[in-house]
């Protein structure tokens, strides 16, 4: 894989010739597990070596992580494979632990990055540390409150930052485990275009065959790197066994996924175009998925026309609407014309929804 874009100095430091890639088990297990993954990955892209050794779980009784013993096997890995090792930390006691332990990279995971209490401990613990410290998205799609954890651990003299969207938690059913809101990450990066920003898409999609395409949008999106749970028998894993791929299938899609070559002014104006394609990919994607949801609601508003034995059309609300969205596209510098049609459109498949529910 060939970089995409010019990176933040820790980034650069790496020298490398792709984006960056961590990758590893979502927990860590046993000893041996540890190491035969570490040894399969340590000839591939992978820089980094991710393992949980503490896991945060939402219910009690579940495997929450091998604990301090899991550091030395980290520390093995580095000695045996030269993979650089990372953890998440959601407390003092875990900084100061991985830090003696000599870990190089340490995530605050979802959960803990909606607790400002949480992000300062752990800022407090690490301050002036020379060590790459990454912060995960909040569990809810509030762009403050990531940036403020990012403000926290930077005010705390840690410059070696950057963040890792996995997603946000919704509770209408998607075929996600956690949304993307590409949205978020897109305003992000346009704010802060030097923060390094990594792409977690084993929480994103929560299945293993979703991975790849999750990774390629990313890329698109000019992400610098990717975040990837790995397990050489993935099916048995403790934990998140549906999201991880083998370290063969990791190392086949780190050939397959396309990225973008900067070298000429022709390459750079190719490089803008697609990256600015992928956003409106996604713009087109939500617009499909809100449109989906209107669907139902028509659906719900046919059956109730059909219980109370009610027409379909109601020309009254439909004149108010298209009178409403008119006015409304004005704001989003949208023309009448275009608004009429839309709307016109959207609403003849709403009466088609709604007359199937009548017909049923």
């Amino acid at each position: 894989m060939q970089n995409s874009k010019e990176l933040s100095t820790w980034l650069d430091d790496l020298k490398l010739e792709h984006p960056l890639v961590i990758a590893g088990p979502c927990s860590a297990e046993t000893e041996e597990q540890v190491l035969k993954i570490a040894h399969e990955l340590k000839d591939s892209d992978v820089s980094y070596f991710r393992a949980g050794i503490w896991k945060p779980r939402t219910r009690p009784g579940n495997f929450e992580g091998v604990g301090a013993l899991g550091l030395k096997w980290l520390q093995k890995v580095k000695a045996e494979t030269g993979l650089k090792t990372a953890t998440e930390v959601a407390n003092r006691a875990h900084v100061e632990l991985a830090l003696e332990h000599d870990i190089d990279l340490l995530w605050i995971g979802a959960r803990s990055t909606v607790s400002p209490f949480i992000v300062q401990e752990i800022a407090d613990a690490l301050e002036g540390t020379d060590k790459i410290v990454l912060i995960k998205n909040p569990v809810n799609p509030d762009l403050a409150l990531w940036l403020g954890a990012v403000e926290r651990l930077s005010s705390a003299n840690i410059k070696n930052l950057g963040v890792i969207h996995r997603g946000f938690s919704t509770y209408e059913k998607s075929k996600y485990r956690n949304n993307p809101e590409w949205q978020l990450a897109i305003e992000l990066q346009t704010r802060f275009p030097d923060l390094p920003l990594i792409n977690d898409p084993s929480h994103i999609t929560g299945r293993r065959d979703m991975v790849f395409d999750v990774c390629q949008t990313a890329l698109d999106l000019n992400f610098d790197g990717l975040m990837i749970e790995t397990h050489y028998d993935p099916d048995n894993a403790w934990s998140d066994a549906a999201q991880q791929i083998t370290p063969k299938t990791l190392i086949q899609y780190t050939k397959d996924l396309k990225i973008r070559k900067e070298s000429t002014t022709e390459a750079d104006y190719t490089s803008e175009l697609q990256n600015l394609r992928a956003q409106i990919d996604v713009a087109d994607n939500q617009l499909l998925d809100t449109l989906g949801k209107r669907m139902k609601v028509a659906e719900a508003i046919g059956a109730l026309k059909k219980e109370k034995n009610v027409a379909v059309l109601q020309s009254k609300r439909w004149n108010e609407i298209l009178g409403k969205m008119v006015l409304e596209g004005e704001q989003h510098n949208l023309s009448e014309e275009f608004i009429l049609k839309l709307f016109k459109a959207i609403h003849q498949e709403s009466i088609n929804h709604q007359k199937q529910i009548l017909k049923s």
